[in-house]
């Protein structure tokens, strides 16, 4: 749904109350709107200077049960579940506001929190949602047998496998994640303990908030619980949901399939910590770009209003800049999702270099029907010469697509254009075309 492929963010507070796991206490929780690029952070409203906790894997401080950020002496405990459906169910920016050092443990589950997103309403922001494509997998493992990989898809998905103690509980659950599968499939799966291992602090009265109410308790192989399984397989989901909080710590959202086999806190935000390690690692070779911004930036509504193509033959996303009259530059980000891969070398997707000389007519044509005395007209293509194509353009690349008027001669244009991903030139050519009124 196009309206996803920008931020959003929260359309008005609104608050839970409840009970901490682990004092027992009170607490009041809030969540509250927040301005593009803000992502989510904590605030401590109880504290004197009511300071913020930003939800990054670099705040973690200890995963033991449970997932605590802390900035200095400040700590906010348990956050996976509210940051779980915050991301699930599609908001980017948000303040989570608390009187106490944790959220309200509610049922276990992240519903209480999605019933609360859904009361705040949720609306879309101007910023595009920027979402990091995995193109190459990424493994970890761990020695107590967790292993957390994410390989390339053309969605996001968790696949989960859950495997207790001595083998106990072995499940499994698997699911895209888009907010309408979120709430239906993984929202509701309880939190879930093994007896033996809550027992000690049961017994120093360290889960003072700790009922059958909030968690599903494991006691040899029977499942002690207020009510049934929610489903066969709720182990498995519960981790899922907490897979999503934890690696959304890294600050961003991905397009890939995450597959882990016996998650933990400590193994998912150790992930947390390579996604953004890696990404910053990709960032690096990257050139840096200025995209600026006024007038002279065309957005995919003016490109309409100019060219006369549609879905699935346009080929330009945005314009980023003008220099005078004679040159520009245009934006392509070329996803998985794009028509021509299923049937274009399947196995191995490379975008056709014939549309890649299309991309370039098109930013040429932005470049020339946007002179007033061209205004309505099409171009159309005459030829094109010395045509180079250097390297693939593979499914997660973006390429800036450079236009020059070389010659204009009454209604027949030459452009000079070329392609390039991460500052490399990937294709090139000379092109002439005639505008001609439409």
């Amino acid at each position: 749904m196009a309206l996803w492929r920008y931020e959003h963010t929260l359309a008005s507070a609104a608050t839970l109350e409840g009970t901490s796991l682990h004092t027992g206490e009170k607490v009041s929780l809030t969540i509250k709107p927040a301005p593009e690029g803000h992502g989510f952070k904590f605030r401590r409203i109880d504290l004197a200077d009511q300071p913020f906790i930003d939800a990054d894997v670099d705040k973690v401080k200890t995963v033991e049960r449970a997932t605590t950020l802390a900035d200095g002496p400040v700590k906010v405990h348990t956050v996976e579940h509210v940051i779980s459906a915050l991301t699930g169910m599609g908001v980017d920016n948000a303040i989570i506001e608390m009187d106490a050092n944790e959220p309200p443990i509610g049922d276990g589950s992240a519903r209480p929190f999605v019933e609360l997103i859904k009361k705040a309403g949720i609306v879309a922001q101007k910023a595009p949602r920027k979402i990091w494509e995995i193109r190459e997998p990424i493994h970890q493992e761990t020695g107590d047998g967790c292993l957390i990989t994410i390989v390339p898809s053309p969605t996001f998905r968790v696949s989960v496998t859950n495997v207790g103690p001595d083998g106990r509980f072995t499940q499994y659950f698997s699911s895209e994640v888009t907010p309408e599968l979120y709430e239906k499939e993984i929202a509701s799966a309880r939190t879930f303990v093994y007896y033996e291992d809550v027992k000690p602090l049961l017994d120093k009265g360290l889960i003072k908030g700790g009922s059958l109410e909030n968690a599903v308790v494991v006691r040899g192989n029977e499942v002690m619980s207020k009510e049934a399984l929610r489903f066969p397989n709720e182990f498995a989901r519960h981790k899922a949901l907490d897979v999503i909080g934890d690696l959304m710590l890294s600050g961003k959202r991905i397009l890939g399939h995450v597959i882990a086999v016996k998650p933990g806190h400590g193994p998912n935000t150790k992930m947390a910590a390579t996604v953004k390690r890696e990404y910053s690692r990709m960032r690096s070779m990257v050139p840096p770009i200025k995209i600026p911004s006024g007038e002279a930036v065309l957005d995919i509504n003016d490109v309409l209003k100019i060219l006369p193509h549609r879905y699935p033959f346009l080929l330009v996303d945005r314009i980023v800049d003008f220099e005078g009259d004679t040159k520009c530059t245009g934006v392509k980000n070329v996803t998985m999702n794009e028509p021509f891969f299923p049937g274009h070398f399947p196995g191995h997707p490379v975008m056709p270099g014939v549309l890649q000389l299309e991309a370039m007519a098109q930013v040429s044509s932005v470049l020339m029907l946007r002179k007033p005395e061209n205004q309505g007209k099409i171009g159309y293509f005459m030829s094109a010469d010395n045509v180079k194509w250097r390297r693939p353009v593979l499914p997660g690349d973006t390429l800036f697509i450079e236009a020059e008027v070389i010659k204009i001669r009454g209604s027949i244009g030459q452009t000079k254009v070329r392609c390039l991903v991460n500052g490399e030139v990937v294709s090139e050519g000379e092109l002439k075309f005639a505008l001609v009124a439409n």
